[in-house]
């Protein structure tokens, strides 16, 4: 399907430099641009790339200033990444979808599916499960009895919905991903560890991402709550009964300890993890590789470390702490200069 460049200006709102008749069928990155592609330009420190493209069209910031020959046309917009993410929101939504029921899928007869659903070859789904419209869930995923999903929801292949747990509308669950294993509780005994039976849920509300082998467990009572709009990358772990609030981030290998409760709209990356029954203030920000073993109380605090401290103070930091080795030996001369100057004024006295 093609598109001109002057009719993605009146979808996304920009303003056109350049031909606004030529036309584009595919995207690309700028970098590698090919004629007939569209790409954006939102880092800087690919800008040098703009000036050597093969993209036919390319979306730049409307403060953006050109500052050399390029052959592509230019449309200017308030925000070029989150342009492009819209524009490739419009294409996927384009495609055309598969509908219908595999012959090798297993379906309870007890079972409620929705209309206009694919269900791929392999699928497992147990007595009193119930998907809704628009479902498509891909070979080797399995349902768990009495589990529900919500309308136009997305499931890829060998991922595990657990009995009895609640998937939200419009999400999209990646390969591998399990929802409601058992939280890992066991108490200790004199002959070893006791399990503790697990007999909560998971509930992920509308419009959340859970990346490949993510796995959320399920409560000891209650349920662990993923809320709304929240993404998840690939490889993170959420114990049980902890609360996700809505539209929070988490990067690849993030582990929550059970009963956290982490606030609105906030970012933990790569490899960060939180203790177990703390609460995280609203839109925290936690950089990679960061503890958390103490409850943040401060909205908006921006922590790095372990244990987590101020963003900034770790840091200055870190300034000192990769110069112990000099300061140590610097230490130790004066140490060294002051015992000596001690004995000659003894000596003198």
């Amino acid at each position: 399907m093609e598109f001109s460049a002057q009719q993605i200006a009146g979808i996304v709102g920009g303003t056109i430099e350049g031909n606004p008749a030529v036309k584009v069928n595919d995207f690309a990155k700028i970098e590698e641009g090919r004629p007939g592609c569209i790409s954006f330009l939102a880092n800087m420190k690919y800008a040098h790339y703009l000036y050597e493209t093969q993209s036919s069209v390319v979306l730049v910031n409307k403060d953006f200033k050109v500052e050399g020959e390029t052959t592509a046309t230019l449309i200017r917009v308030d925000d070029a990444y989150a342009t492009v993410a819209k524009l490739l929101q419009l294409y996927q939504s384009m495609q055309v979808k598969r509908v219908g029921i595999d012959s090798l899928a297993f379906i309870d007869p007890s079972a409620k599916i929705g209309k206009d659903c694919y269900i791929g070859p392999f699928v497992a789904i147990a007595e009193g499960v119930e998907i809704g419209d628009g479902c498509v869930l891909h070979p080797h995923v399995t349902i768990g009895r009495n589990a529900k999903v919500g309308n136009n929801t997305e499931i890829y292949s060998n991922a595990v919905i657990y009995h009895d747990c609640r998937v939200g509308n419009n999400c999209i669950l990646h390969a591998g991903c399990v929802i409601g294993a058992d939280g890992f509780g066991f108490a200790p005994t004199e002959n070893g560890y006791e399990k503790i039976p697990q007999i909560g849920i998971v509930t992920i509300e509308d419009n959340v991402e859970i990346g490949a082998n993510t796995c959320i467990d399920r409560s000891t009572m209650g349920s662990t709550y993923v809320r709304q709009g929240v993404k998840l990358d690939n490889l993170v772990q959420i114990a049980h009964n902890v609360d996700v609030g809505r539209h929070t981030v988490m990067s690849a290998q993030v582990g929550v300890a059970g009963s956290t409760k982490v606030g609105e709209w906030c970012m933990l990356g790569g490899q960060a993890g939180v203790s177990n029954g703390l609460t995280v203030a609203n839109r925290t920000q936690a950089g990679a590789k960061t503890g958390i073993s103490s409850s943040v109380k401060k909205e908006g605090a921006v922590l790095q470390g372990m244990p987590a401290i101020d963003y900034n103070n770790f840091w200055r930091s870190m300034v000192v702490f990769k110069n112990l080795p000099d300061l140590n030996k610097q230490i130790y001369q004066m140490q060294k200069e002051l015992e000596e100057l001690k004995a000659k004024l003894k000596v003198e006295s």
